[in-house]
């Protein structure tokens, strides 16, 4: 069996064996697959160094930041998966796989600013190195080439990509605002990973299958994988956040923490803690929600809030449901033809959530 990792690791932690952010290990039993996926993210990483490029040197240092630092390449790696469905070899499929991480990438030189997060895929983050406005410009600016590919697709693409990037803003400015009165902050939460993680995802997976020229039952089935597989992604990474040593999500534990940022564990210890409130006691909680209410700027202090959610019931609650979402990814599956293709992507999402134990 074939182990294909899917980190991207740069030159420099090759050779100095740094550790890397934490990989998606996707065994293909495949072996014409498996190099078929590994030839095409090879292209894939030659045309993001190429798409990246800047004309001006700030421009270029700071665009080729992250992509230097390596990552995981998830969302390229699932184009690819998805056009065995039909034709891969068309030239457009690895396109889109470009403008999806390309997409991606801009995403996190914003996120990082919003928030504070000082240390993205083991390297600093690109507002510590240059400053939040060069940080913001910079995700603009990729966010220009991610479009100047798609333009390339054709009127369709174009239209896909506008309404994913319109989820992905919306998922961002109802995670900044917070639920609605009277709405569950964790059903609120899902939604917001839907749009934020989800969309890109199902994107990811609907231009591989389309670019590939497969019908419209396989891109429906594809796209709703997508979705649920994305959720089961990012619920999974925010177990890893908490319970890593920070080698392995390659940022800071407790980032969310400290900037007030609301992930599933958390949400789940809070309604615990509600729950032993209405029994008239806060016996398993009451410190844990303290410190979650209080300054965690001291290192110490956001290093004990991590240390309590790690042993509170929440965290297993939280990988429960990440792996709820990864199997419902794997059952709307079904209508799809049985073969190398389908295996891989119930391969993928097991891989998603087996980062978690």
């Amino acid at each position: 069996m074939n182990s294909l990792r899917t980190t991207i690791v740069p030159a420099a932690q090759q050779r100095s064996g740094t550790p890397v952010t934490a990989a998606l290990d996707l065994s293909l039993v495949e072996r014409s697959l498996d190099q078929a996926v590994r030839e095409g993210l090879a292209r894939v990483e030659q045309r993001l160094h190429e798409a990246v490029g800047q004309a001006d040197r700030l421009a270029d240092d700071a665009s080729r930041h992250l992509v230097l630092a390596g990552g995981k390449r998830v969302r390229p790696m699932l184009t690819l998966l998805a056009s065995h469905f039909g034709d891969p070899t068309c030239p457009e499929v690895v396109d889109a796989a470009v403008v999806v991480e390309l997409t991606h990438l801009a995403t996190l030189y914003h996120d990082d600013v919003m928030d504070s997060a000082p240390v993205r895929r083991g390297a600093p983050s690109a507002h510590q190195v240059w400053g939040n406005t060069v940080a913001i410009l910079t995700g603009d600016l990729l966010f220009a080439r991610a479009s100047r590919v798609v333009a390339g697709l054709g009127s369709e693409a174009v239209e896909i990509q506008a309404e994913t990037f319109e989820r992905l803003c919306l998922g961002q400015l109802h995670e900044t605002v917070g639920p609605q009165a009277g709405q569950d902050p964790v059903d609120h939460y899902l939604q917001v990973l839907a749009d934020k993680t989800g969309s890109l995802i199902a994107t990811s997976a609907r231009f591989g299958a389309m670019f590939a020229g497969c019908g419209e039952q396989i891109l429906d089935v594809l796209i709703s994988y997508g979705e649920k597989v994305g959720v089961a992604f990012q619920l999974a990474d925010d177990v890893i956040d908490l319970a890593s040593d920070g080698e392995q999500s390659g940022k800071t534990p407790g980032t969310d923490l400290r900037e007030g940022v609301a992930t599933l564990p958390v949400l789940l210890a809070r309604r615990a803690a509600g729950a032993e409130r209405a029994t008239g006691r806060l016996d398993g909680s009451a410190r844990l929600i303290e410190l979650l209410d209080g300054d965690l700027s001291d290192d110490a202090v956001l290093a004990e809030a991590v240390g309590l959610l790690r042993v509170h019931p929440a965290m297993e609650q939280a990988r429960t449901e990440a792996v709820r979402w990864a199997r419902e990814a794997v059952a709307v599956l079904d209508p799809l033809p049985e073969g190398a293709p389908k295996n891989a992507l119930r391969a993928f999402a097991d891989a998603v959530v087996a980062r978690t134990s």
